[in-house]
């Protein structure tokens, strides 16, 4: 069975090509543009993971993280590991998701084998 990955940025050409690079792997990938509507995708499915842009509008990946694992941990369910995608360079930003324990912290553009390969060791 195909492992589920949600990404969430809010950027449509990065979206477009994560979407089809995790398709061509038989990755099954959700797309959202927004923290909050991610909130309500983790509220009505169960995913493997998910891939997260820090800067975000209205709700910024580190809330975003905060928010769904609050969700996760009331509802009784594991936290789902998060991989961080970033255009920018934010001390503060990349301080607290070393505190919260991200699985993978990236800067864009990266390259597509260390993605994969990111990816690939974070679902095993």
């Amino acid at each position: 069975m195909a492992k589920k990955i949600l990404v969430i940025d809010d950027e449509a050409m990065i979206t477009k090509s994560l979407q089809k690079l995790l398709k061509k792997q038989s990755y099954e990938a959700t797309i959202v543009s927004s923290g909050q509507e991610a909130l309500e995708k983790v509220k009505s499915a169960d995913f493997d993971l998910i891939v997260l842009d820090i800067r975000m509008p209205e709700m910024d990946g580190i809330e975003t993280i905060r928010k769904i694992r609050e969700f996760r941990s009331q509802s009784g369910k594991s936290q789902i590991p998060e991989v961080v995608i970033t255009g920018y360079a934010d001390e503060d930003k990349y301080k607290s998701a070393v505190e919260l324990k991200v699985s993978a912290y990236l800067y864009k553009p990266f390259d597509t084998s260390e993605f994969l390969a990111i990816i690939s060791k974070t679902l095993k």
